[in-house]
């Protein structure tokens, strides 16, 4: 590249996973423009993701729902981002409004995929991503379609000491001593087709009981009667830590971790990018598109039952053979093999 910035403005996406995704492409922005101020534009429920991305100089929060839903307050944010005389914009997230929200804020160079008819307001359109490529590559194409080398596709999360402080002391409060092993659970997942029945997670827990390592489960408070639901009548109760850690806690209590096992969803790849060994269980969704791709070793479960040969998004699929069909064998087999690693 030929040209040089100072002040880069990146748009980027709303959820766990994706936000995990997109850490490679700030990395590669920084090397890149070394001497440029990176600053994102994002949603509230990703800041803590993003503070753990040390290549973002600033977080601008849009709240589209709430604090910038009204017009007025949209325009308070344009004049912010105005004042700010940003160079150039990447826009990772695809809406029109956000495409238009950096249009009006005078942004001279302005990057992204031409859709949903936004295209007059981008300066350089990316060119259409094949379906076929991971999540993560497809934000990487936006920067990539510019010109920008990228070396390092592998999403890397990095936490400060307050996170692993304040997750050392949760553990101890419930019974984990440091350096004692442990194993992390996550039964959730953002919608119903992607979970593991409560009843294989009933059963796994019954084989786990026996191991050395203590069993951790993890979530959010919205996990929480799901989870109690699968501990029931259990002989040996995991340790129920959903609920009771922010992100950034979540992610320290991974790294420390043996092993973490999930269906695809933002835990797994917070799990992955902060370099520990995860099992990813997964039915409707296709892992060469959403899998995990961090640091830490990565198994996936999936059979093939012929309807998820492609990613399926029948929300109303009362069958959901695809997740029923991995069994507790399997998790049993693959846990052993993260663990010889």
């Amino acid at each position: 590249m030929n040209y040089t910035y100072n002040n880069i403005l990146v748009v980027n996406v709303n959820w766990l996973g994706d936000a995990v995704f997109s850490s490679s492409v700030f990395k590669a922005l920084k090397e890149n423009f070394p001497q440029a101020k990176i600053s994102c534009l994002a949603h509230p429920r990703i800041k803590e993701i993003l503070e753990c991305i040390p290549q973002i100089d600033e977080i601008i929060i849009y709240d589209e729902d709430k604090k910038h839903r009204s017009p007025l307050k949209k325009l308070k944010l344009i004049g912010k981002l105005r004042e700010k005389k940003f160079d150039a914009a990447f826009l990772l997230h695809r809406s029109l409004t956000r495409a238009l929200l950096v249009f009006l804020s005078g942004i001279p160079v302005r990057v992204g995929y031409d859709e949903k008819g936004r295209g007059f307001l981008l300066t350089h359109k990316t060119p259409p991503a094949d379906s076929n490529i991971h999540r993560g590559d497809h934000y990487l194409n936006v920067v990539e379609s510019y010109g920008v080398k990228v070396k390092d596709r592998k999403p890397k999360l990095v936490l400060d000491e307050k996170s692993n402080r304040e997750a050392q002391e949760i553990l101890k409060e419930h019974g984990i001593a440091s350096h004692e092993p442990f194993l992390v659970v996550n039964t959730g997942g953002n919608w119903d087709l992607k979970r593991w029945p409560k009843e294989n997670f009933k059963l796994l827990f019954d084989h786990l009981k026996n191991r050395q390592e203590k069993i951790v489960i993890s979530g959010s408070e919205n996990d929480r009667a799901q989870i109690q639901e699968i501990v029931k009548g259990l002989d040996v109760r995991p340790i129920v830590l959903a609920g009771k850690t922010s992100l950034k806690q979540l992610a320290a209590l991974f790294s420390k971790a043996r092993c973490v096992i999930s269906a695809d969803s933002g835990p797994l790849h917070l799990a992955g990018s902060v370099g520990t060994p995860v099992i990813g269980l997964f039915g409707p969704t296709r892992p060469e598109l959403t899998g995990p791709r961090g640091r830490g070793q990565s198994l996936i479960i999936q059979n093939d039952v012929g309807c998820n040969r492609q990613a399926c998004y029948h929300l109303s699929c009362k069958d959901n053979i695809c997740m029923k069909s991995i069994t507790i064998n399997q998790v049993m087999e693959a846990l052993d093999n993260a663990l010889k690693a």
